[in-house]
């Protein structure tokens, strides 16, 4: 690939500083992320305590869910309309004093509450992680960072249900928020000391109409997929097929919108991204992986509990290796893509995923644990091989100036696809359960009958990602303009860390051409 002429003259001195600015995200991330998935297996526990049906005490997860579903896409707005510091302040600052009420809540109201302003700060952080890799880091090494981006994607969530099920065992449930609130603490001062501005802000003025589209179209689309996986009456219930209606009405009006604020340079979100093949492709695998795995990882801890008999503590020791394995494969990983692009990743990996998704299909009350552990860590194997080529080579493609459209593009399918997959792979298993107990079998056996269909329909989802990924490839980064930015960036970093002059002085600061932080 032809790199810019000047790339190879202003990085070698500077990486350090690019590298520093990723730790601190890399920080940041892996708490909010962790935290995602802490609070998961303590649903039974805030049942008791706040005398809540199970119905009722999901909207914990429901509701965070449906909060990062609507954030998120207003985050390549924020991106552009922010410092780069300013994000992290509003992302880090509002997911503490998330973290703080939910620890203090007397009452489930206010846990929500707390929940949903910890959502909004996980919602902005995770994308400001990935827009900030695509700007300072060069495409030719970029698969290297997201290797270490990625141990944070795997580890985090598989620690989260380890460490809740520990303080659970003794410790109230308040000590899980405790136990976050520190390091979320930590993570927001060493930024405070060591995060220094690598963007200047566009002056873009906030489309109020796409706000309400946004909430209503991707929220809606993610309640009434939430809504589906739990309704016996599927598509028929109001609860369902009314949120969907607004959802699909709210997002054509989004689209519509948008396309609209496109020809005046002030989109919200920026579906120009879409225009690359290799952008799109990769959006509809991430989608794919995204129903696959995360539909799977539901169905696994209610295997293991409902029909095992685990306790929450066991079945979170028993996911933990896959994602330590995870975290430890990562790197390599990221650097092979360098060498040899995704196919060669993630066609394999793919492969693994399906073979472990039917081997889960085939599982029964007699199935050891050491062959539901091998499995695990083969699934594991095969998500790590599949996701950091594909995130990586579907952004390659993007001009600097799409970025954060195009991560939150990413960001935003990937929740919907987790939801869709989730209320897929829950309804097929209800559905067959009833049935199979209704022919007659005893309730493990027919919760095992559901469990293997669920399993056998994310086992075709998984082959469809495997057929498509071989098409996947490394399309160059747009001439220049990346390279541009990047400089940009860095050069930035530099003024700033020697106190420059002129670092508060935008015009100084920012290549008059092919920027997008370029004022306006």
């Amino acid at each position: 690939m032809t790199t810019h002429p000047r790339s190879s003259v202003a990085l070698p001195h500077q990486d350090a500083r690019s590298r520093a600015v990723i730790m601190v995200l890399l920080l940041a991330t892996f708490v909010v992320v962790l935290n995602e998935t802490i609070m998961n297996v303590a649903l039974p526990t805030l049942i008791l305590d706040f005398h809540v049906t199970a119905s009722v005490a999901q909207w914990l997860a429901t509701g965070f869910m449906l909060t990062m579903a609507v954030v998120i896409p207003t985050t390549g707005f924020l991106l552009q309309r922010l410092t780069s510091r300013a994000v992290f302040l509003l992302a880090m600052g509002t997911f503490s004093v998330g973290t703080l009420l939910a620890a203090a809540a007397p009452t489930f109201a206010l846990l929500l509450l707390a929940r949903v302003v910890q959502a909004v700060g996980t919602a902005i952080m995770i994308p400001l992680l990935f827009t900030t890799v695509m700007t300072l880091i060069p495409a030719e090494r970029r698969g290297a960072t997201m290797g270490f981006v990625s141990i944070v994607i795997a580890v985090a969530p598989a620690l989260g249900p380890t460490i809740s099920g520990l303080i659970l065992q003794s410790l109230s449930w308040r000590f899980m928020f405790l136990f976050v609130l520190p390091f979320a603490l930590a993570a927001l001062a060493y930024g405070l000391r060591t995060l220094v501005n690598f963007s200047e802000p566009r002056r873009l003025s906030l489309d109020v109409a796409s706000l309400p589209l946004s909430a209503v179209g991707f929220g809606g689309l993610v309640y009434a997929l939430s809504r589906l996986g739990e309704s016996p009456a599927g598509l028929t219930d109001p609860r369902v097929s009314v949120p969907l209606l607004l959802s699909v009405l709210s997002l054509a009006g989004f689209v519509w919108r948008q396309r609209a604020l496109q020809r005046q340079g002030t989109p919200l979100l920026d579906f120009r991204a879409l225009r690359s093949p290799i952008f799109t492709l990769g959006v509809v695998l991430i989608m794919l992986l995204s129903v696959a795995f995360f539909g799977g990882a539901i169905l696994l801890p209610l295997y293991l509990q409902d029909i095992r008999g685990l306790s929450t503590l066991q079945t979170g020791l028993l996911v933990l290796p896959g994602g330590v394995m995870m975290g430890l494969l990562a790197p390599s990983i990221g650097r092979l893509y360098d060498r040899i692009g995704p196919a060669w990743l993630a066609t394999p990996g793919a492969a693994l995923l399906a073979l472990s998704l039917w081997r889960f299909s085939r599982v029964d009350a007699a199935t050891g644990v050491p062959v539901l552990l091998a499995m695990h860590l083969v699934m594991s194997v095969g998500l790590a091989l599949t996701f950091t080529p594909l995130f990586t080579a579907a952004t390659s493609p993007l001009p600097a100036r799409l970025y954060a459209h195009g991560s939150a593009i990413m960001n935003s399918f990937q929740q919907v696809a987790g939801a869709a997959g989730t209320a897929l792979l829950i309804t097929v298993m209800t559905g067959r359960t009833t049935r199979a107990a209704a022919a007659g079998l005893t309730l493990p056996l027919a919760h095992a009958e559901g469990g293997r269909a669920a399993f056998g329909l994310a086992t075709g989802i998984a082959l469809m990602l495997l057929l498509l990924a071989a098409f996947m490839r490394r399309a160059p980064a747009p001439q220049g303009t990346g390279d541009d930015e990047r400089i940009v960036a860095v050069g930035a970093l530099t003024r700033r860390r020697a106190g420059s002059t002129h670092a508060n002085r935008p015009e100084l600061s920012c290549v008059q051409a092919g920027s997008p932080f370029t004022p306006r």
